[in-house]
């Protein structure tokens, strides 16, 4: 039984959960998963700090006690031996350069666009920074668009965890103001993503809640 501390729409977070489902493993039978908001301090308590002194979410939590931190990182463990990671070392390292691409190309734009457009007030000084976030986030989804003009997916010559990891965000880059539209090769990939088997989407927000959606990796 593994234990996962998420947030639900957090992107970062449903990656784990999209992967869990589509390998078989069902909530309360194979897994069990803890909603840890970490706007209300939930990530940042003593005990929870104890098992991750980075204090985001996901996280990962064996019977053992085992921990294991970093959504992309957890994808790599899951899929270990299945499909959703090639046995080729080559095509798995071409995987993993997707899933560090995410990480750091993607997702620190895409993601923080749509938190400051979604959860923060209108006179909020990081809506300054909306800019920016706007024009690296295109540049991350050209990268995409060229790879998937003449590649299915990103993980190899079948779908896994590196469709997993730049789903997340890129399904919704247009809340953050980064429209798809120029994208035709990238909106059928996601089209692609949501007809497979198992799929589950994103969870929509409580904008109410005025939740960190960006403090998670």
């Amino acid at each position: 039984m593994i234990t996962v501390y998420g947030f639900s729409p957090s992107g970062n977070c449903h990656k784990v959960k999209l992967l869990l489902e589509q390998l078989g493993r069902r909530l309360d039978r194979d897994y069990r998963w803890i909603e840890t908001n970490s706007a209300i301090g939930e990530t940042r308590t003593p005990g929870y700090l104890a098992k991750n002194p980075n204090g985001k979410v996901p996280m990962i939590e064996l019977d053992d006690g085992c921990v294991l931190v970093e959504s992309n990182a957890i994808l790599c463990w899951l899929a270990d031996g299945t499909s959703f990671l090639p046995a080729d070392p080559w095509q798995k390292a071409q995987a993993l350069s997707w899933l560090f691409f995410e990480q750091y190309s993607h997702e620190p734009y895409i993601a923080v666009a749509r938190f400051i457009c979604g959860w923060t007030p209108a006179d909020s000084p990081r809506r300054a920074g909306l800019p920016v976030l706007r024009q690296c986030g295109h540049a991350a989804l050209a990268v995409m668009e060229r790879h998937l003009a003449a590649n299915p997916w990103f993980t190899g010559s079948d779908y896994g965890i590196a469709d997993v990891a730049l789903y997340a965000y890129t399904c919704v880059a247009p809340h953050g103001g980064i429209a798809l539209d120029a994208y035709p090769a990238l909106r059928d990939w996601l089209s692609r993503v949501e007809a497979t088997p198992g799929f589950l989407p994103l969870p929509a927000p409580e904008p109410a809640a005025q939740v960190l959606i960006d403090q998670s990796h």
